[in-house]
């Protein structure tokens, strides 16, 4: 899982930043899921090493321009591309509907291969591999958070072992590499969980933009590998996010801190903060550091790759 950031200004672009947009990369799977689609997101994938041919999932958290003035322009280039690949778009109430306007009146045609999801609190996508669940945040119109959690992984098999065993190779080795207990033809019953190393806990990240502090992103993001957490303002700029309803960096630490996240990357900065300004993002850095150390400033390209939980024992140190 790695996730790299497409835009990180809140608003409007700038010269050195583009709007919100992020991707998570699925190496296993070879595709992409984007979260948020500002203007220019396809021009910023252009320039990144990631490819349009493997987007799969959108994710949209609420229905502002800076979150969503990108997606039909991408959903255009993908068709235009020959790709034909199908899309999942998740977002609010009211997102089916601007696509399809947006369809209508610019002689578009998405075809079935475009599949528009409403989101409310809860799971939202499910798989072998991933869940996917949302709650609803604090800001001016409807915006939901998500998280994405990997599911645990049964430990390592150990194929030396079960053929000292003498368990015969074939399907039997996949029901114990999965943990279940199989009776060989002889009459012993083996258990795969003792041919197994630890389980590999799954990874986890949560996406909380836009919003003032609330308890629901503490929620969402309890206990994450990587929390992505808005931070437009100052804290000496804290009336006008309260105005706002977007957050200040103590908030987004607060929430780190509350959640017990490993991480805190911040994004979405306010223009106000751009280089040659009184205040620019690195005294944001100094404030969020001030109450969660663990934190980082996104930058657009900026990638982290979220590390692997080898076994259940590193896992708890890490914790």
């Amino acid at each position: 899982m790695e996730i790299t950031f497409l835009g990180t200004s809140s608003g409007v672009p700038t010269r050195s930043r583009n709007v919100s947009s992020v991707a998570l990369r699925l190496p296993q799977r070879a595709e992409f899921w984007l979260f948020d689609c500002g203007e220019g997101t396809q021009h910023q994938l252009q320039r990144s090493d990631l490819r349009i041919s493997q987007l799969r999932r959108i994710f949209i958290t609420h229905m502002h321009g800076d979150h969503i003035f990108g997606l039909m322009g991408l959903l255009a280039s993908c068709g235009l591309a020959g790709s034909g690949q199908e899309i999942d778009i998740y977002g609010p109430s009211g997102l089916g509907e601007y696509l399809r306007a947006c369809a209508k009146y610019s002689y578009m045609n998405i075809g079935h291969r475009i599949n528009v999801h409403t989101v409310s609190p809860g799971i939202i996508f499910q798989d072998e591999e991933f869940t996917v669940s949302c709650e609803l945040l604090k800001h001016r119109i409807p915006a939901h958070g998500y998280c994405i959690a990997e599911k645990d992984k049964p430990g390592r098999f150990d194929a030396e072992r079960a053929k000292a065993l003498g368990i015969p190779f074939g399907p039997i080795y996949g029901q114990l590499k999965r943990g279940e207990s199989v009776t060989l033809p002889d009459g012993r019953r083996i258990r795969g969980q003792d041919l197994c190393g630890p389980t590999e806990p799954g990874r986890k990240i949560a996406y909380c933009t836009d919003t003032v502090f609330c308890e629901a992103a503490i929620e969402l993001a309890q206990d994450v590998d990587v929390l992505i957490h808005e931070a437009t303002f100052a804290h000496q700029d804290a009336e006008m996010a309260f105005e706002r309803l977007h957050s200040t960096s103590t908030m987004a630490a607060q929430v780190a801190l509350a959640a017990k996240v490993k991480l805190l990357i911040m994004t979405h900065f306010s223009p106000r903060y751009a280089p040659g300004n009184p205040l620019d993002v690195h005294h944001l850095l100094q404030e969020a550091q001030a109450i969660f150390p663990n934190t980082k400033l996104a930058y657009d390209f900026f990638s982290y790759e979220v590390p692997r939980h080898r076994d259940a024992k590193q896992f708890a140190e890490k914790v």
